[in-house]
């Protein structure tokens, strides 16, 4: 998101600037106040509507007069995911409406349902252990890089059935595309060339020998006979990847910076899970995705007709960005917004959207935010931020809202010998 700043209302403040990015909050407090709807150019050249008020984000989340398909804009080229187009990976949840999402939606949840996750929390737990494990003895780690990344790349990896020696190939591709989140979109459109060749070939093969794992349930699934094709199956493979892989690494980047600004609540849930007590846990990686979410901006609307919004007028084929990080902090809706509450028990946050379009990987993300972040504070109990926190940077990009890197310290705990 930043690198380019964006002149906006007279007297308000500067968007998409590196100051920006790193507390964007004050700025999203002036436009809920000010300019709830209002229409900016983006760094990409591209003008669209920023809703910020709570009531308004989830009215637009939900609202059927905002399409997902990008058809609807004059320029589709330039929103969107880098890279789908030309890859041929459109046909996936986040850019289609009702019919094709229903069906395919209902295809998807067959697959990717409840139960696997909860099966998968075991597995979750190893790799978390694991990656620790590689770090713990050395005092310190940078938990972005050797961590948070690797964690939701592993797991998701593990669900879809790839391969262990293609994994390290994905973690590649992973790392450019987040490497290049907010720079020129060539660097991403590559690795997205490079995960679709991989997947179509991946699902071709499981065809023929079909196996416990995510892509094998969904060239399985049918809803009357309606099979997903093979380009919808690779689609959304893709799109399940590349949504769940940096929401996660997020939620664990921010979430734990964020209790290590709060040392208090931190305090609260480090001695609720010595105790066995996970309801805490629980309640915690809500208000960690409401406090300081993985994901800013909600992904590309589209107005198929002229509209109102929040008292504004947003003509036909105008883009329209939720900004989930400003309703989340929205006074009209969140008692005492800028505090951190991990107890806060009426959080209906918009973390992972509303209505339809409600993250199908929310039950997969909460697992392995609420494992790595229990773990590491009760493996490292002593954790701590080993720079001081104005030499943190954010990544830039739109969407996403996370740390470059977080390097930490701590005590050597004791730890088995690595095989």
């Amino acid at each position: 998101m930043a690198g380019c700043p964006v002149a906006d209302p007279v007297g308000g403040p500067e968007l998409f600037t590196w100051e920006f990015a790193t507390d964007p909050y004050p700025a999203y407090a002036w436009l809920r106040e000010h300019a709830p709807v209002h229409r900016t150019t983006l760094p990409s050249g591209v003008e669209a509507w920023l809703v910020t008020r709570y009531a308004d984000a989830r009215q637009a989340l939900a609202d059927q007069r905002l399409s997902k398909n990008p058809v609807h804009h004059a320029e589709p080229g330039k929103t969107g995911i880098p890279g789908e187009r030309s890859a041929g990976l459109m046909t996936h949840l986040l850019n289609i409406d009702p019919p094709d999402h229903t069906r395919l939606r209902r295809l998807v949840s067959k697959a990717f349902t409840p139960r696997r996750v909860a099966e998968f929390a075991p597995r979750v737990q190893e790799l978390t252990d694991h990656l620790i494990d590689a770090f713990a003895r050395k005092g310190e780690a940078d938990l972005i890089h050797e961590f948070a990344f690797p964690l939701p790349i592993y797991a998701i990896c593990e669900l879809l059935g790839v391969p262990r020696e293609d994994q390290d190939d994905f973690r590649d591709w992973a790392g450019m595309m987040i490497r290049h989140g907010g720079g020129p979109r060539g660097g991403v459109a590559r690795s997205v060339k490079k995960i679709r060749a991989y997947l179509g070939e991946l699902i071709h093969r499981k065809r023929d020998d079909l196996g416990d794992d995510l892509i094998s349930d969904l060239i399985r699934a049918s809803d009357h006979g309606d099979h997903l094709t093979e380009a919808e199956a690779t689609a959304m493979c893709f799109v399940l990847l590349f949504a769940g892989f940096e929401t996660t690494i997020n939620l664990i980047g921010n979430g734990t910076y964020a209790l290590f600004r709060n040392p208090d609540q931190r305090a609260l849930l480090q001695e609720s899970l010595a105790a066995g007590d996970r309801a805490l846990l629980e309640t915690g990686i809500e208000e960690l995705l409401r406090y300081d979410g993985p994901v800013e901006l909600a992904t590309w609307r589209y107005a198929t007709r002229p509209l109102t919004l929040g008292g504004q007028d947003i003509p036909a084929g105008d883009p329209v960005l939720v900004v989930l990080a400003a309703a989340d902090r929205d006074p009209a809706r969140f008692d005492d917004p800028d505090a951190l509450d991990l107890s806060r028990s009426d959080n209906q946050h918009l973390g992972y959207g509303h209505g339809i379009h409600y993250c199908i990987g929310a039950p997969l993300a909460r697992l392995e935010g609420q494992t790595a972040l229990a773990t590491l504070l009760t493996r490292l109990p002593d954790l701590e931020l080993a720079v001081p926190p104005e030499e943190l940077r954010w990544r830039g990009g739109l969407i996403m809202r996370g740390l470059r890197t977080l390097p930490v310290r701590f005590t050597t705990p004791n730890v088995p010998e690595a095989e």
